[in-house]
């Protein structure tokens, strides 16, 4: 039987980072085709099907993947490391939005911001529970409150993905309580 969480993890791996690593492409969008991330994926484990992709694509928690209408391509949402473009246009986001954390990054993140480090950008969530379960994964979490709406204000620009995440290339000390 496939191991779910393991297939989403190693397409999280190609896709947002090391797309060589299973002789992928992406295109300036991070569109791989279907079938090379399916061959990829069977060489590693037989049962990792359409059917089995489709599910860990329909069913993963945070919707990190999305499949084009016409079930040729597949990509990451967010989180890239390597260069694309996800052509998202700029939003207006609620006066509030949120990150998870954990301890040993608060006084780094209270002195300097909220980075985007290897990454495209820095992710807030909508809601504290989400945010919560991020900061979750590597310890006790810390929610951090971000005034998005002073943010933009202020000229900063956001963005909101398909499954709900919201972008935004950084968001100073300034922004942000502890809650």
């Amino acid at each position: 039987m496939a191991d779910h969480k393991q297939i989403s993890k190693t397409l999280s791996y190609w896709l947002r980072h090391k797309p060589d690593d299973a002789n992928l492409t992406l295109d300036a969008q991070g569109w791989a085709s279907l079938d090379a991330v399916l061959a990829a994926l069977a060489s590693r484990n037989p049962d990792a099907d359409f059917d089995v992709l489709l599910e860990v694509v329909e069913h993963n928690d945070k919707q990190r993947f999305e499949l084009s209408a016409d079930l040729t391509r597949i990509r990451a949402r967010q989180g890239h490391s390597v260069e694309i473009a996800l052509d998202l246009a700029p939003v207006t986001p609620p006066e509030t939005l949120y990150h998870g954390t954990v301890e040993r990054f608060i006084d780094p993140i209270l002195h300097d911001g909220l980075l985007r480090m290897k990454r495209h950008h820095v992710h807030l969530s909508a809601d504290t529970e989400t945010a919560t379960r991020i900061g979750a994964r590597r310890g006790k979490p810390i929610i951090l409150e971000v005034a998005a709406g002073a943010m933009q204000a202020d000229g900063f620009s956001f963005f909101v993905t398909d499954n709900g995440v919201w972008l935004v290339d950084h968001a100073p000390a300034r922004y942000l309580r502890r809650l």
